[in-house]
């Protein structure tokens, strides 16, 4: 009998704080993309002999706003700590990280699976310092220390993932909640969020826990997906065959979809953690506390829900809209301008709008487009001043230059026309010219009647009301039936 084998999945997110000044100096936060390399740096951050470091007091805040976002228990005092292994992008040798005593420990986030809505625990949210960052070129290595000491949240769950779907589906939603706190931009490509995953796999229907290997710096969610998968499979197969699955650190190579070995994976006391001497204990006020709790906006399930029972939208169309504050925001501001349903609202949001945001790459916070004018488009289109396809070419050029809906529509002659000679003659044109689909259309094949509507919205330029069109291809087909 073949085994069957049960993925034991558990996430470790790093995500950059969206601070001005690092975490613990003075240093601006820049891009580590486009800044000019080593140009924002001190003894600090450089790990300089005799440097001290002052503990950022935006990035605590920052850290409670994410904590308190995903329920845990926020411990009025935690402890830094050393956290010691030598690589060339730690200029001091040491990262200062927090280890046994956490800002945050005991949370949760709620994910959609195919069997219903599952609990995913959080078992800390943790404060600590960025690396800098390597790159490789013509046998040469190079290193920018503009990205050490960035501020870095680490949030790390409980093994209770059990599927790459899972994971994907927690990583999306916790990249929504960082942007909705406004704590993390979410630019993935910029490495500014990464995803680091614990994969183990054991037979199934068995409680025991095997050797696990950690996919690190993963940036983006189907690399992610993909890197879990590929192990699940690898490790299957090893046990499969009797062997044993070494715990190491693995890459994760995009171009061939594998996993590939880094080195052995390291411990809690291969880093030989204590206390930072440098820094003495956070201690967070109570009431401090309890005023950035009263800060927080509301966040995607509770949006989704108020989307639901306020707009009338069914589950997956809300958790679409609110899956980004400002695409939330946006359509919260074009249905309260709109007299269309907030079903039809939904509709040209998900369908042109984001067509166009996604072929532009344009982030959604910088559309120019106004709610006004986007919701005076669709109440043209629901309203029959013009025809859907004569509304999605004015929703381009809206987006693309601007100007005034009614304006562009006057310009282009876009009105829809419902005067039935008008579209008698086209309709008797296309019958005319399209014997052989009208036999077809006789025949029994039904469907043909839309292609018939396109026909004459083609030949009318989008101008003849498509209802009325349609009745009057009715009658002419029926008629040419006798």
């Amino acid at each position: 009998m073949q085994l069957t084998y049960e993925p034991i999945i558990g996430l470790e997110v790093h995500a950059e704080l969206l601070t001005k000044s690092k975490m613990f100096c003075g240093c601006e936060v820049v891009d580590s993309i486009t800044a000019k390399p080593n140009r924002y740096i001190c003894p600090v951050c450089t790990g300089q002999p005799g440097a001290l470091p002052v503990l950022n007091q935006k990035a605590v805040e920052l850290a409670v706003r994410v904590g308190l976002a995903l329920e845990c228990q926020i411990h009025v005092e935690s402890i830094f700590a050393r956290k010691n292994y030598f690589y060339p992008d730690l200029p001091k040798g040491y990262q200062i990280s927090q280890y046994d005593q956490p800002l945050a420990t005991d949370g949760k986030l709620l994910i959609e699976t195919e069997s219903g809505i599952k609990k995913i625990r959080i078992r800390r949210v943790h404060l600590e310092e960025d690396t800098g960052k390597l790159s490789h070129a013509n046998a040469h290595s190079f290193i920018d220390y503009n990205r050490s000491g960035v501020p870095l949240l680490e949030i790390v769950t409980e093994p209770d993932l059990r599927a790459p779907d899972e994971a994907k589906a927690y990583a999306a939603k916790l990249h929504a909640i960082l942007r909705y706190l406004d704590v993390n931009s979410g630019d993935m490509e910029k490495g500014v969020i990464r995803f680091e995953a614990n994969v183990s796999v054991r037979e199934a229907g068995t409680e025991k826990l095997n050797n696990r290997t950690e996919i690190k710096n993963l940036n983006s969610f189907r690399s992610l997906a993909q890197g879990i998968e590929y192990e699940i499979a690898r490790q299957s197969e090893i046990y499969s065959r009797g062997g044993i699955v070494e715990q190491e650190t693995l890459g994760f190579n995009e171009a061939t979809g594998k996993t590939y070995s880094q080195r052995g994976k390291e411990e809690a006391h291969d880093y030989r953690y204590f206390p930072e001497p440098d820094l003495p204990p956070l201690v967070l006020d109570s009431d401090w506390i309890e005023s950035i709790r009263m800060t927080l906006l509301e966040l995607p399930d509770a949006k989704t829900k108020r989307f639901i029972s306020d707009f009338n939208l069914n589950p997956s169309d809300a958790r679409f809209l609110t899956s980004e504050l400002s695409l939330a925001n946006y359509f919260e501001r074009v249905a309260a301008k709109s007299k269309s349903s907030a079903k039809i609202v939904h509709s040209w949001i998900a369908g042109e709008f984001m067509r166009y945001v996604n072929e532009s790459g344009i982030d959604i916070a910088d559309i120019t487009l106004s709610p006004e004018s986007f919701a005076q488009l669709i109440d043209m289109v629901t309203y029959k001043t013009i025809g859907g396809n004569a509304g999605k070419t004015v929703l381009v050029e809206l987006l693309q230059n601007g100007g005034d809906p009614a304006q562009i529509v006057k310009e282009k002659g876009l009105t829809q026309v419902s005067d039935e000679s008008f579209i008698q003659e086209a309709v008797t044109k296309v019958l005319n010219d399209n014997p052989s689909e009208v036999e077809k259309y006789l025949a029994g094949k039904e469907t043909l009647l839309q292609w018939f509507v396109g026909q004459v919205a083609r030949a009318t330029k989008g101008k003849a009301d498509p209802n009325v069109t349609r009745e009057l291809l009715v009658k002419g087909l029926v008629e040419r039936k006798k």
